[in-house]
Protein backbone atom coordinates (compact mmCIF):
# COMPACT_ATOMS: atom_id res chain seq x y z
CA UNK A 1 0.00 0.00 0.00
CA UNK A 2 1.57 3.63 -1.09
CA UNK A 3 1.18 6.52 1.10
CA UNK A 4 -1.87 7.97 -0.94
CA UNK A 5 -3.50 4.87 -0.49
CA UNK A 6 -2.98 4.76 3.54
CA UNK A 7 -4.21 7.70 3.47
CA UNK A 8 -7.44 7.37 1.75
CA UNK A 9 -8.08 4.02 4.18
CA UNK A 10 -7.41 6.12 7.10
CA UNK A 11 -9.72 9.07 6.14
CA UNK A 12 -12.39 7.18 5.02
CA UNK A 13 -12.02 4.87 8.27
CA UNK A 14 -12.46 8.10 10.30
CA UNK A 15 -15.08 9.37 7.93
CA UNK A 16 -17.56 6.80 8.77
CA UNK A 17 -16.91 6.66 12.25
CA UNK A 18 -19.23 10.11 11.88
CA UNK A 19 -21.82 8.44 10.33
CA UNK A 20 -23.04 6.47 13.20
CA UNK A 21 -25.86 9.22 14.00
CA UNK A 22 -27.82 7.53 11.03
CA UNK A 23 -27.98 4.44 12.51
CA UNK A 24 -28.40 5.23 16.41
CA UNK A 25 -31.40 7.70 15.76
CA UNK A 26 -32.92 5.44 13.49
CA UNK A 27 -33.24 2.57 16.33
CA UNK A 28 -34.39 5.11 18.89
CA UNK A 29 -36.84 5.51 16.19
CA UNK A 30 -37.74 2.17 16.27
CA UNK A 31 -38.00 2.24 20.11
CA UNK A 32 -34.63 1.26 21.39
CA UNK A 33 -33.12 3.30 23.98
CA UNK A 34 -29.55 4.62 24.47
CA UNK A 35 -28.47 2.07 26.64
CA UNK A 36 -30.13 -0.61 24.59
CA UNK A 37 -28.69 0.73 21.72
CA UNK A 38 -25.51 0.36 23.05
CA UNK A 39 -25.91 -3.28 23.49
CA UNK A 40 -27.19 -3.54 19.80
CA UNK A 41 -23.63 -1.75 19.37
CA UNK A 42 -21.27 -4.07 21.39
CA UNK A 43 -22.73 -7.43 20.73
CA UNK A 44 -22.96 -6.65 16.46
CA UNK A 45 -19.93 -5.72 16.86
CA UNK A 46 -18.12 -8.43 18.53
CA UNK A 47 -19.10 -10.98 16.73
CA UNK A 48 -18.59 -9.57 13.30
CA UNK A 49 -15.06 -8.91 14.57
CA UNK A 50 -14.66 -12.03 15.95
CA UNK A 51 -15.37 -13.50 12.51
CA UNK A 52 -13.26 -10.63 10.86
CA UNK A 53 -10.15 -12.54 12.51
CA UNK A 54 -11.29 -15.91 12.85
CA UNK A 55 -10.81 -15.16 8.55
CA UNK A 56 -8.03 -13.23 8.35
CA UNK A 57 -6.13 -13.19 11.78
CA UNK A 58 -6.86 -15.99 14.32
CA UNK A 59 -3.48 -15.64 16.01
CA UNK A 60 -4.57 -11.82 16.96
CA UNK A 61 -7.09 -14.12 19.04
CA UNK A 62 -4.70 -15.26 21.27
CA UNK A 63 -4.47 -13.34 25.09
CA UNK A 64 -3.18 -14.12 28.20
CA UNK A 65 -6.02 -14.67 30.73
CA UNK A 66 -4.04 -12.72 33.41
CA UNK A 67 -4.64 -9.51 31.17
CA UNK A 68 -8.46 -9.90 30.95
CA UNK A 69 -8.85 -7.40 33.86
CA UNK A 70 -7.20 -4.80 31.34
CA UNK A 71 -9.79 -6.02 28.19
CA UNK A 72 -12.66 -5.32 30.60
CA UNK A 73 -11.68 -1.87 31.45
CA UNK A 74 -11.39 -0.94 27.79
CA UNK A 75 -14.67 -2.84 26.82
CA UNK A 76 -17.07 -2.20 30.11
CA UNK A 77 -15.44 0.95 31.95
CA UNK A 78 -14.30 2.69 28.50
CA UNK A 79 -16.48 1.49 25.30
CA UNK A 80 -20.36 0.56 27.11
CA UNK A 81 -19.78 3.80 28.91
CA UNK A 82 -18.72 6.24 26.64
CA UNK A 83 -21.53 5.19 24.19
CA UNK A 84 -24.45 5.56 26.65
CA UNK A 85 -23.23 8.97 27.62
CA UNK A 86 -22.59 10.00 23.99
CA UNK A 87 -25.92 7.98 22.50
CA UNK A 88 -28.01 10.04 25.77
CA UNK A 89 -26.68 13.33 24.27
CA UNK A 90 -27.35 12.47 20.90
CA UNK A 91 -31.18 11.58 21.72
CA UNK A 92 -31.51 14.62 23.97
CA UNK A 93 -29.65 17.22 22.39
CA UNK A 94 -28.43 17.13 19.16
CA UNK A 95 -25.45 14.58 17.26
CA UNK A 96 -23.52 17.72 16.77
CA UNK A 97 -23.22 18.63 20.61
CA UNK A 98 -22.69 14.77 21.16
CA UNK A 99 -20.18 14.36 19.32
CA UNK A 100 -18.58 17.85 20.23
CA UNK A 101 -18.58 16.91 23.79
CA UNK A 102 -17.12 13.52 22.83
CA UNK A 103 -13.47 15.04 21.36
CA UNK A 104 -12.97 16.32 25.32
CA UNK A 105 -11.17 12.76 25.23
CA UNK A 106 -8.16 13.72 24.24
CA UNK A 107 -8.29 16.62 27.01
CA UNK A 108 -8.56 14.04 29.20
CA UNK A 109 -6.06 11.48 27.80
CA UNK A 110 -3.30 14.56 28.58
CA UNK A 111 -4.40 14.73 31.66
CA UNK A 112 -4.64 11.63 32.76
CA UNK A 113 -1.31 10.43 31.05
CA UNK A 114 0.43 13.41 33.08
CA UNK A 115 -1.01 11.99 36.44
CA UNK A 116 -0.35 8.31 35.80
CA UNK A 117 2.28 8.23 33.15
CA UNK A 118 4.30 11.35 34.51
CA UNK A 119 4.10 12.17 30.56
CA UNK A 120 5.54 15.62 29.97
CA UNK A 121 3.20 18.43 29.82
CA UNK A 122 4.24 20.53 27.08
CA UNK A 123 2.88 24.32 26.55
CA UNK A 124 1.04 23.28 23.57
CA UNK A 125 -1.08 20.37 25.55
CA UNK A 126 -2.08 23.25 28.18
CA UNK A 127 -2.83 25.41 25.16
CA UNK A 128 -5.19 22.37 23.97
CA UNK A 129 -6.51 21.84 27.54
CA UNK A 130 -7.53 25.89 27.37
CA UNK A 131 -8.95 25.33 23.86
CA UNK A 132 -11.45 22.17 25.05
CA UNK A 133 -12.74 24.08 27.95
CA UNK A 134 -13.46 27.11 25.92
CA UNK A 135 -14.84 25.49 22.61
CA UNK A 136 -16.91 23.15 25.30
CA UNK A 137 -18.61 26.43 27.51
CA UNK A 138 -18.80 27.87 23.98
CA UNK A 139 -21.13 24.65 22.43
CA UNK A 140 -23.25 24.21 25.58
CA UNK A 141 -23.80 27.69 25.57
CA UNK A 142 -22.28 28.63 28.34
CA UNK A 143 -20.65 30.77 27.00
CA UNK A 144 -20.64 33.89 26.12
CA UNK A 145 -23.65 35.24 28.06
CA UNK A 146 -24.38 31.55 30.25
CA UNK A 147 -27.34 30.78 27.85
CA UNK A 148 -28.15 27.50 27.46
CA UNK A 149 -31.60 25.58 27.61
CA UNK A 150 -29.40 22.43 28.48
CA UNK A 151 -29.07 20.95 31.60
CA UNK A 152 -26.50 20.24 33.64
CA UNK A 153 -27.22 16.67 33.93
CA UNK A 154 -26.93 16.55 29.95
CA UNK A 155 -23.58 18.86 30.16
CA UNK A 156 -22.11 16.56 32.94
CA UNK A 157 -23.21 13.22 30.90
CA UNK A 158 -21.59 14.88 27.23
CA UNK A 159 -18.73 15.31 29.16
CA UNK A 160 -18.34 12.06 30.80
CA UNK A 161 -18.50 10.42 27.20
CA UNK A 162 -15.00 12.12 26.45
CA UNK A 163 -13.83 10.88 30.35
CA UNK A 164 -14.88 7.26 29.46
CA UNK A 165 -13.80 7.62 25.80
CA UNK A 166 -10.26 8.78 27.03
CA UNK A 167 -10.09 5.31 29.78
CA UNK A 168 -9.33 3.60 26.46
CA UNK A 169 -6.59 4.85 25.98
CA UNK A 170 -5.57 4.39 30.08
CA UNK A 171 -6.18 0.81 29.92
CA UNK A 172 -4.95 -0.14 26.55
CA UNK A 173 -1.64 1.49 27.48
CA UNK A 174 -0.70 -1.27 30.26
CA UNK A 175 -1.39 -4.27 27.17
CA UNK A 176 -0.51 -1.66 24.43
CA UNK A 177 3.33 -3.46 23.92
CA UNK A 178 1.76 -7.07 24.28
CA UNK A 179 -1.01 -7.01 21.81
CA UNK A 180 -2.06 -5.52 18.60
CA UNK A 181 -4.75 -2.66 18.33
CA UNK A 182 -7.14 -4.86 16.47
CA UNK A 183 -6.86 -7.41 19.25
CA UNK A 184 -7.63 -5.07 22.06
CA UNK A 185 -10.78 -3.73 19.87
CA UNK A 186 -11.82 -7.09 19.34
CA UNK A 187 -11.60 -8.03 23.06
CA UNK A 188 -13.07 -5.07 24.20
CA UNK A 189 -16.02 -5.22 22.21
CA UNK A 190 -16.05 -9.15 23.25
CA UNK A 191 -15.84 -8.13 27.05
CA UNK A 192 -18.60 -5.28 26.28
CA UNK A 193 -20.49 -7.55 24.33
CA UNK A 194 -20.62 -10.97 27.58
CA UNK A 195 -22.32 -7.78 29.66
CA UNK A 196 -24.56 -6.45 27.59
CA UNK A 197 -26.38 -9.62 26.50
CA UNK A 198 -27.89 -10.31 29.91
CA UNK A 199 -28.06 -6.36 30.95
CA UNK A 200 -28.63 -4.92 27.92
CA UNK A 201 -32.67 -4.74 28.12
CA UNK A 202 -32.95 -6.65 24.62
CA UNK A 203 -34.41 -9.59 26.08
CA UNK A 204 -37.80 -7.37 26.56
CA UNK A 205 -37.65 -6.59 23.28
CA UNK A 206 -37.06 -9.43 21.31
CA UNK A 207 -40.13 -8.89 18.98
CA UNK A 208 -38.60 -5.38 17.72
CA UNK A 209 -35.15 -6.88 17.67
CA UNK A 210 -35.85 -9.61 15.35
CA UNK A 211 -37.97 -6.69 13.06
CA UNK A 212 -36.43 -6.67 9.48
CA UNK A 213 -35.50 -2.90 9.73
CA UNK A 214 -34.16 -3.65 13.21
CA UNK A 215 -31.66 -6.33 11.63
CA UNK A 216 -30.65 -4.29 8.93
CA UNK A 217 -29.66 -1.06 10.95
CA UNK A 218 -28.03 -2.97 13.95
CA UNK A 219 -25.94 -4.82 11.09
CA UNK A 220 -25.35 -1.76 9.71
CA UNK A 221 -23.93 0.34 12.95
CA UNK A 222 -22.01 -2.60 13.54
CA UNK A 223 -20.29 -2.70 9.98
CA UNK A 224 -20.05 0.71 8.91
CA UNK A 225 -19.49 3.23 11.48
CA UNK A 226 -17.70 0.35 13.69
CA UNK A 227 -16.21 -2.97 12.31
CA UNK A 228 -15.52 -1.60 8.74
CA UNK A 229 -14.40 2.10 9.93
CA UNK A 230 -11.91 0.77 12.52
CA UNK A 231 -10.01 -1.99 10.10
CA UNK A 232 -9.97 0.95 7.40
CA UNK A 233 -8.53 3.18 10.09
CA UNK A 234 -5.89 0.58 11.70
CA UNK A 235 -4.81 -0.24 7.87
CA UNK A 236 -3.95 2.94 7.28
CA UNK A 237 -1.98 3.63 9.92
CA UNK A 238 0.28 1.15 9.44
CA UNK A 239 1.94 3.15 6.47
CA UNK A 240 2.50 6.73 7.99
CA UNK A 241 2.64 8.53 11.15
CA UNK A 242 0.43 7.48 14.25
CA UNK A 243 0.06 11.79 14.70
CA UNK A 244 -0.52 12.75 11.42
CA UNK A 245 -3.44 9.81 11.50
CA UNK A 246 -4.58 11.84 14.50
CA UNK A 247 -5.21 14.87 12.77
CA UNK A 248 -6.42 12.63 10.42
CA UNK A 249 -9.06 11.59 12.99
CA UNK A 250 -10.93 15.23 13.05
CA UNK A 251 -12.92 14.68 10.12
CA UNK A 252 -14.83 12.50 12.23
CA UNK A 253 -16.97 15.38 13.78
CA UNK A 254 -16.65 17.17 10.98
CA UNK A 255 -19.04 14.38 9.28
CA UNK A 256 -21.32 13.97 12.52
CA UNK A 257 -21.82 18.23 12.54
CA UNK A 258 -22.70 18.02 8.98
CA UNK A 259 -24.80 14.90 8.93
CA UNK A 260 -26.12 16.73 11.86
CA UNK A 261 -27.16 19.92 10.36
CA UNK A 262 -28.17 18.15 6.99
CA UNK A 263 -30.46 15.17 8.06
CA UNK A 264 -31.18 15.62 11.63
CA UNK A 265 -31.57 19.42 11.26
CA UNK A 266 -29.17 20.62 14.25
CA UNK A 267 -29.03 24.34 14.40
CA UNK A 268 -25.35 25.70 15.41
CA UNK A 269 -25.15 29.42 16.44
CA UNK A 270 -22.25 31.48 15.30
CA UNK A 271 -20.63 31.03 18.94
CA UNK A 272 -21.36 27.00 19.18
CA UNK A 273 -19.71 27.18 15.53
CA UNK A 274 -16.86 28.87 17.32
CA UNK A 275 -16.66 26.45 20.63
CA UNK A 276 -16.87 23.77 17.40
CA UNK A 277 -13.89 25.04 15.75
CA UNK A 278 -11.63 25.48 19.07
CA UNK A 279 -12.38 21.95 20.31
CA UNK A 280 -11.14 20.82 16.72
CA UNK A 281 -7.87 23.41 16.92
CA UNK A 282 -7.55 21.63 20.22
CA UNK A 283 -7.39 18.42 18.69
CA UNK A 284 -4.15 19.46 16.29
CA UNK A 285 -2.38 20.49 18.97
CA UNK A 286 -2.22 17.68 20.86
CA UNK A 287 -2.13 15.64 17.48
CA UNK A 288 1.27 17.25 16.00
CA UNK A 289 4.57 16.88 17.57
CA UNK A 290 6.27 19.05 19.91
CA UNK A 291 10.07 19.53 20.37
CA UNK A 292 9.48 18.63 24.29
CA UNK A 293 10.40 15.09 25.39
CA UNK A 294 6.98 12.75 25.82
CA UNK A 295 7.53 9.62 28.22
CA UNK A 296 4.42 7.66 27.05
CA UNK A 297 3.02 6.75 23.90
CA UNK A 298 1.08 9.35 21.64
CA UNK A 299 -3.12 9.51 21.79
CA UNK A 300 -4.31 6.39 20.45
CA UNK A 301 -7.64 6.80 18.95
CA UNK A 302 -10.47 4.46 20.14
CA UNK A 303 -13.26 3.02 17.67
CA UNK A 304 -16.58 5.25 18.04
Amino acid sequence: MNRQQALLCAITGAALWGLIGLFVNHLYTIGFTPWETVAIRVIFSALLLVCFLCIFQPSYLKIKIKDLPFFIGTGIVSIVLFNWCYFTVMEEASLSLAVTLLYTGPLFVTLLSRLLFKEYLTKRKVLAVVFTIIGCAFTVGLLPAFDTNLSLGIIVVGIGSGFFYALYSIFGKYISTAYSSLTITVYSFICAGVLMVPVGGLMDKTDLLWRGDTLVTAIGLALIPTALAYVLYTNGLKYMESSRASILTTIEPVVAIITGVLVFNDHLSRWQLLGVMLVLSSLFLIATKSKAPSTSPEYNKLPD
